[in-house]
């Protein structure tokens, strides 16, 4: 743990500014500026030392919140969230994580902050692998109140942060900062629904007491190269545990031919009133390919309406996110992971993929 001070700690904003807006938009580099310049502004006014230290940073996220909030009344969203927290925030605290803030739905968790401790990457995947667990209860929970599943990606990243109380005199609070963060940031934004992801310092922290799945090698903002990341399955220390596996990511897939549908873009929270037509190219339980006439940045939200052409069954209320892009002739590919769906519309794609996989049999 090495003392900063504040001229340190200003040199290390301004140089996490200059990586950052490499890779930003126009309008990013001056939102980031913004950002910045209040922390430097809360820098200079704060007369308490801050350190560096090594942490483990957890981000987890809820999947198709938005979605299942448009269906509810503010009191009924705010007892859910109440119930979700209350259950995540008693495994945190359980294997000594440190709640740094909450961001909406989002959770930001610090191990080995502000108190050291050596076991931090050991606590912190186990408290990822409880919280994934303790989803199927919350959700029985929420089906009682008549609230569909909700799902929660999780990603994981260990390094050195600048950490300590900034602030003035009237409001300070304990946080960290640094790149170390943003990647924490940007590999939970990979995550699907029961995901957990770790990025390649935590997974070479801890390699010799987990077991890894898919890896997957990701461009990131900040981030000149590529950034491998790793899914976590199961680990032995604290204990053996496994994380629960969300069996609508592997189902049958199969190949649409002329299938059209629409979709609509999101930014943050609000659906973009735009409509564009694409087309169907394969399908599963829990997602599918799509040919759209628009570019569309990997892991963005989008919203999707769609017939299977099936009594009953249009779909107008699907949200996914999209995964991977590439160009195809005049389109662009677009492979896209379900976020939210309710259950109407699931088992009819499930119907649907289904009778295609016979049907492809005879």
């Amino acid at each position: 743990m090495q003392k900063l001070n504040k001229t340190k700690l200003i040199e290390q904003l301004l140089a996490l500014f200059d990586e950052e807006q490499v890779s930003a938009s126009a309008a990013d580099q001056a939102d980031l500026r913004l950002r910045i310049g209040r922390a430097i502004d809360i820098a200079m006014a704060n007369t308490q030392e801050v350190d560096s230290r090594r942490v483990t940073i957890l981000l987890s996220d809820l999947r198709g919140f938005t979605s299942v909030a448009e269906r509810h009344s503010a009191l009924e969203m705010v007892a859910a969230l109440n119930r979700y927290f209350e259950r995540m925030i008693e495994i945190i605290v359980r294997h000594g994580g440190t709640i740094d803030k909450f961001m909406g739905d989002a959770i930001m968790v610090l191990f080995g902050a502000p108190v050291a401790r050596e076991d931090h990457v050991e606590q912190a995947l186990a408290c990822a692998i409880e919280m994934q667990m303790a989803m199927d209860d919350i959700n029985r929970q929420n089906k009682t109140h008549g609230m569909a599943a909700l799902y929660m990606g999780i990603g994981i990243n260990s390094g050195e942060v600048v950490a300590g109380h900034l602030g003035s005199a009237l409001h300070s609070e304990y946080t960290v900062i640094g790149n170390q963060v943003n990647l924490a940031s940007r590999v939970a934004a990979h995550s699907l629904r029961g995901q957990i992801l770790l990025s390649e310092n935590t997974y070479l922290l801890a390699r010799d007491f987990i077991e890894t799945g898919d890896i997957n090698e990701v461009k990131v903002k900040g981030k000149k190269g590529s950034v491998r990341i790793y899914e976590l399955r199961s680990i032995t220390k604290p204990r053996s545990l496994t994380a629960p596996r969300r069996e609508l990511r592997k189902s049958p897939r199969v190949d649409i031919v002329d299938m059209p549908l629409k979709f609509q873009l999101l930014s943050g929270n609000s659906v973009l009133q735009q409509e564009h037509l694409g087309q169907i190219v394969d399908i599963s339980y829990g997602g599918m390919r799509i040919a759209s006439p628009v570019p569309i940045e990997p892991f963005c939200d989008i919203k999707i309406a769609l017939s299977l052409s099936m009594p009953g069954s249009d779909l107008s209320e699907i949200y996914a996110k999209v995964l991977r892009v590439s160009p195809a002739g005049a389109s662009y590919e677009c492979s896209v992971e379900f976020t939210y769906i309710d259950a109407k519309a699931s088992l009819a794609i499930k119907g649907f993929v289904d009778s295609m996989v016979e049907a492809n049999r005879c």
